[in-house]
């Protein structure tokens, strides 16, 4: 299980992160862009992923880690179940996604 101190903690350790509200969420960023979401009322996490990336952890944890049902989750939009994921796997795919929108952010 994850807490939302565990996962600011680590969202926030990354270079330039930083954390906003975006609408009834909490939102994490690199230079203006989310790369990851709390949602207090689903205690879910939701990460932008490549589509590739997504379907690897989607495949190593399908009811934990899935795309957001919807036109979001075809753009690598990622729900993660914060009650049920490993710590150790949840800080790898918010590495992921960190590593995501930072590369897009400095044009790689």
């Amino acid at each position: 299980m994850v807490t939302l101190e565990t996962f600011r903690k680590i969202a926030l350790a990354f270079p330039d992160a930083s954390e906003e509200p975006h609408f009834e969420k909490t939102s994490f960023r690199v230079k203006k862009k989310i790369f990851a979401t709390y949602d207090a009322k689903t205690n879910r996490a939701c990460l932008k992923l490549s589509e590739l990336q997504q379907d690897l952890y989607s495949i190593a944890a399908k009811e934990i880690i899935y795309p957001v049902p919807n036109k979001w989750g075809k753009q690598g939009w990622t729900l993660v179940e914060l009650s049920a994921v490993k710590s150790v796997l949840f800080k790898e795919a918010v590495a992921t996604a960190y590593e995501e929108v930072a590369g897009k952010v400095a044009g790689r």
